[in-house]
């Protein structure tokens, strides 16, 4: 079972991601792990995403798309993937597919975690206040940038997806234990 699961930042997809991974025995696939990983084994491709990186350039598609291949032709993913942060954008819902589809995989879900853009700004707000701004990322302005960075690159995926009828979309406001449940009836 391969997963996509698509939110805003705050959406708690790397929450849900850990769970399905212990319930399902999935791989969660992060493309910034991926590439570390891939930079320090010195792959090929690791080492054209290391030149990338260090003049401070985005990595480009084609080497974060070469990544995940090599990733998902590991034995650990036999059982399958979620990913949580790829595609990011159409170009790279396209070229994951026919990734998948010349190694006669395909994605099984694609879950979208609907969320109210002010009430994460309310929990993020909430959090700071909690852990006295520990994260540098526990503030209004950061979550409302990355708010719409989500929109301009990433929202463009759930028409993409939701035309190929393979969207489904979970209350990701409601509490962990009850997104988990949605997500596990989509799953079953």
């Amino acid at each position: 079972m391969n997963i996509i699961l698509l939110g805003p930042p705050g959406a708690g997809k790397g929450t849900q991601a850990k769970r399905i991974v212990e319930k399902y025995g999935l791989v969660q696939l992060s493309t910034g792990d991926m590439l570390r990983a891939a930079v320090a084994n010195q792959t090929e491709i690791g080492l054209r995403a290391k030149d990338i990186m260090e003049r401070g350039d985005l990595v480009p598609d084609e080497v974060v798309v070469g990544i995940i291949a090599e990733r998902i032709d590991e034995p650990d993913c036999g059982n399958g993937f979620i990913l949580d942060g790829f595609p990011r954008t159409v170009a790279q819902a396209e070229a994951l597919g026919d990734l998948l589809h010349k190694r006669g995989r395909k994605i099984d879900h694609v879950i979208q975690l609907e969320v109210d853009d002010e009430a994460l700004v309310g929990r993020i707000e909430q959090r700071a206040k909690e852990t006295g701004g520990e994260r540098k990322d526990d503030n209004a302005d950061t979550l409302r940038s990355r708010l719409a960075v989500y929109h301009e690159s990433t929202a463009p995926l759930l028409p993409f997806y939701a035309a190929k009828n393979a969207l489904k979309k979970v209350d990701g406001m409601a509490s962990m234990d009850d997104v988990a449940v949605a997500i596990d009836k989509i799953l079953v």
